[in-house]
């Protein structure tokens, strides 16, 4: 099960990172965009750390409010339940 989940986080991180720097590439020759929604959606769905990674690397979305923010917020949000989650089983 573990495996699984480590798997699933790393490629959904990649995938993620990846995505957003195929959209800094679409935005820069003005080709249709991947949606805002979509980019966040990838973050919410276990790729914060490929989303934010993609926002330094590519310098994409850094200006952007839900994304300078949200993005951060998303993470810690998943760190703070993947600790939760560990604790509770720890203590099992």
């Amino acid at each position: 099960m573990n495996e699984v989940i480590l798997y699933y986080l790393t490629g959904i991180n990649i995938l993620t990172f990846l995505i957003y720097g195929i959209d800094k590439w679409k935005a820069k020759k003005g080709k249709w965009r991947i949606s805002e929604a979509a980019l966040l959606t990838l973050a919410f769905i276990g790729g914060s750390i490929g989303a934010w990674l993609g926002m330094k690397v590519w310098h994409h979305k850094t200006m952007h409010k839900k994304f300078k923010y949200g993005v951060p917020l998303i993470l810690i949000a998943q760190i703070a339940i993947v600790l939760f989650i560990g604790v509770l089983l720890i203590r099992k």
